[in-house]
């Protein structure tokens, strides 16, 4: 008997991924949320949230307002802290975080 092979594909991750599912987590962690609990409240599977941590999974722009407003961060500062992870954005000296 043939094994069913799922449509869904993982894509291998790139720098952007990567560091935006960085970013991600340390906000989350910094906020005390679980995978589970961000979620819950985004209104999807924790494995997608581990997915986009890992940078297995790209975000949509909606899901990134989404994380970032259950984050009560700007979207703005999710994406600022994913070059920061890049490399491409140096922190601000005062507070550490992007601007």
């Amino acid at each position: 008997m043939a094994q069913r092979r799922s449509n869904r594909q993982v894509q291998p991750q790139t720098g952007t991924d990567k560091a935006f599912g960085l970013a991600l987590r340390e906000i989350r962690t910094a906020k005390g949320l679980s995978q589970e609990g961000l979620a819950h409240e985004a209104g999807v599977d924790r494995s997608y949230v581990s997915l986009l941590e890992r940078g297995l999974k790209s975000p949509t722009l909606r899901m990134v307002f989404k994380l970032a407003g259950i984050l009560g961060v700007a979207a703005a500062e999710l994406v600022g802290r994913t070059e920061t992870v890049m490399g491409t954005r140096p922190p601000d000296p005062g507070s550490g975080f992007s601007r």
